[in-house]
């Protein structure tokens, strides 16, 4: 390990939480019925209820993932939504699935690193030494 290994949680969080939270602008503007159409047309069931979930995850989640707050918990849920999109959207449709590659490959290390030194939960943490 070298000087700056505590610190790779940080750049996680920036390039994950960053694209996810993008992405969820985007949906978010679109709005609900869009996201919804959306999953409707690829065969989810409930649409709504997912477009809800999605945005939520792709926006709060990110900002969350962002600051560093509960982050192994956040990258999980990004983790299952790559993993569903790859599954469920990428693959059936023969289309690249790189992006949402990477962020679940990203993710995964976030729910393996966590929040790390650099975030607002270390702020919130209690020193148990004492």
């Amino acid at each position: 390990m070298n000087q700056l290994t505590p610190y790779a949680a940080l750049f996680m969080r920036l390039a994950v939480g960053g694209v996810f939270l993008n992405h969820g602008i985007t949906k978010f503007q679109n709005g609900i019925g869009a996201t919804a159409a959306f999953l409707g047309n690829v065969g989810f069931p409930f649409p709504t209820i997912f477009a809800v979930i999605l945005i939520t995850i792709e926006t709060v989640g990110a900002i969350c993932v962002l600051l560093g707050i509960l982050t192994r918990a956040w990258a999980t849920a990004m983790a299952v939504v790559m993993t569903v999109a790859i599954l469920a959207v990428k693959l059936p449709s023969g289309r690249s699935f790189e992006l949402e590659a990477l962020l679940l490959a990203g993710a995964v290390t976030l729910v393996a690193l966590g929040d790390g030194p650099l975030s607002l939960a270390v702020r919130f943490k209690r020193d148990t030494t004492n």
